[in-house]
Order: structure tokens, then sequence, then C-alpha cells
């Protein structure tokens, strides 16, 4: 297994330059489908705070996470209940996690989203923090899809103009990969390879090293290259709907976490069309000679499926 480190661009959200930042992050969606985010908007306080409120969730007693057990893709998955690797035979990822939905989902019969009760975080102001931090995360996500619609050679607006920005679904995940696994007989994830169903993710994480991406999915054997945190900034990669959209052009990489035999935390935000978006490929990338990879399908559509592969029914 190659453990070679991968350079990544840097693209700065902040520049004022937008044509040479749309250039930017084009040639890390072909070349990568990954890059590194900086001047956000995320403040650094408000990522530590939020580090902090995840790390004291996971301390909490798995009979304690479990009155939040996973429901329609929201609420707390224990280690090893998830994989994210349908065709292996492995007993799941080495992580457990919270998933916290579009906060617009409220139904006649509440909120989709499963919240921990008052007083299991130990600081109450931890669970506002998340809130922010989905707010700000889902405010820098729609930040940067205009430049990736400018780097498509599309207007600025594109996404929005279709309805793809209409509410959108935004989904944040709390992550922690535990440190000491025990002997296994088996090679152990912390979370299978895979990519994202989406359209982009922007990934926070501690510092704590075993994120390894796969730049070409389709030579075997795969060639595994170690991806580092860069201190305040953001990770972030394209999901198969953007990679759809392009024809390929925009590489939804694989990428996977491998134990490092230290605790690790890290959240996920998945920025995902409107359900009710028509996904197919843009005209300016097919033609007689690159015709559609892929037929045209409705996001909500699409990550039913996705997540059928997963959890089944």
């Amino acid at each position: 297994m190659d453990t070679e480190s991968l350079q990544l661009p840097i693209i700065d959200l902040g520049s004022s330059d937008r044509i040479s930042t749309a250039h930017s992050i084009r040639q890390a969606c072909m070349e990568y489908g990954f890059f590194y985010l900086i001047n956000h908007g995320v403040e650094e306080d408000l990522l530590h705070e939020v580090l902090e409120g995840n790390r004291k969730f996971f301390t909490l007693p798995l009979e304690e996470k479990m009155k939040l057990a996973l429901k329609k893709n929201r609420g707390y998955s224990p280690v090893y209940a998830e994989n994210l690797d349908p065709s292996s035979t492995f007993k799941g990822d080495s992580k457990e996690f919270l998933y916290i939905g579009p906060l617009e989902d409220v139904t006649p019969h509440g909120d989709l989203n499963q919240w921990p009760p008052e007083g299991i975080f130990v600081k109450l102001d931890s669970l506002l923090c998340c809130l922010f931090w989905l707010y700000y995360l889902r405010s820098a996500g729609k930040r940067l899809i205009p430049l990736v619609a400018l780097a498509l050679n599309l207007d600025e607006n594109f996404f929005y103009d279709i309805g793809a920005l209409n509410q959108p679904n935004g989904f944040l995940r709390l992550l922690h990969y535990p440190g000491d696994l025990g002997p296994s007989d088996e090679e152990i994830y912390g979370a299978s390879a895979h990519s994202d169903f989406g359209m982009i993710t922007l990934l926070a994480t501690d510092g704590v090293g075993g994120l390894q991406v796969c730049r070409d999915k389709t030579v075997e054997p795969q060639v595994w290259k170690d991806l580092h945190s860069v201190p305040g900034a953001l990770i972030v990669n394209i999901g198969d709907l953007m990679e759809r959209w392009t024809n390929c052009l925009f590489r939804s990489t694989l990428h996977r976490v491998m134990p490092t035999g230290q605790e690790r935390y890290s959240m996920a935000f998945f920025l995902d069309p409107n359900p009710d978006c028509v996904v197919e490929c843009l005209k300016t990338w097919r033609s007689e000679s690159s015709p559609p990879r892929f037929p045209a399908i409705r996001c909500g559509d699409y990550l039913k499926e996705r997540f059928k592969l997963i959890y089944g029914s």
C-alpha cells in the first residue's frame, strides 16, 4: 500500500480574483477531486468549541447514546454498525457518528433530527455551537458553489437557477474514530473506501491523520495516499452528483479513513441539492465523442439508492 502524502491545492474563498479562484478550483477538481479551503468564514474558536462538544458527546455511555439510535438517517450509529463499502465482507467501519439533517426538516410529528436531551452535553453551549457550525458550513458551501459554476464555464448563479440550492439538503455528521480497537483477524477501516453522494463535502478534523484518497478508482490495484489536515483549512471534496453533472470531468474521488492508534474526531458537512432537482450531464460537457455516462436522475432518488445499498430498506 502506497502511503505517500498527497499535496492538495489551497483555495482562498476570500480572494477578490474570482476568475483565478474558479480556475484553481477547476484544476483541483479535475486532478484530485479534493482541495483545501481557507478564509471560509468559520472561526477557529468555534471549530475548537464544536470539536470539544463532539468529544464530550462520544464519551457518554453507549446506552445514553443509543437513546438517539439512527432513524430516517438521523441520530446516532455505534461502532461497526455501518459499512460504507457494500462490496466488502468486513464487519463494519470502526467509527461512531451522530447525523444531523436539514434544520428545516420539521414534519407534523416534529423535528426529524434526534437531539441529545437537555443535560446530555456537559456544556449545553456545545449543542448551540453545533447548530452555528451547521449554519456556517452551509453558508461556506453556498458561497463556494458559484465559484464551482464559474469553474465549469457556467453563469455563477447556474445551480441556483436550476433549483439545486432552493432548500438544499445539508447534513452534518459528527464522527469519532476510537484509538484502541483491540486485536483483529481482518483489516479494520475507520471508514471503508467510498465516494460521497452529493454535490460537495466540507470536512473539519482535529488534525489526527488517517484520511487517505485514491485518485484513480478505475485502476487496480488501487493506490492510496495520505491526506493531512492544514491548520485553519477545511478539506473539500466533490460528490457523485457533481461528477454526474460534469460527465466525470470533476472527480468524485474514493477515500477512506485508516486507524492510526489515536482517537480521531471530525465533522463532515454534506451539501446536497434539493431532492426534486434533476441531475443530468451538463450540455457543455457532452458531445458525440463524449456522450453522457449517466442517465438523468432526481437527486432524492439517487440518495435513496445509495443509502439503501448501505443500510438496506
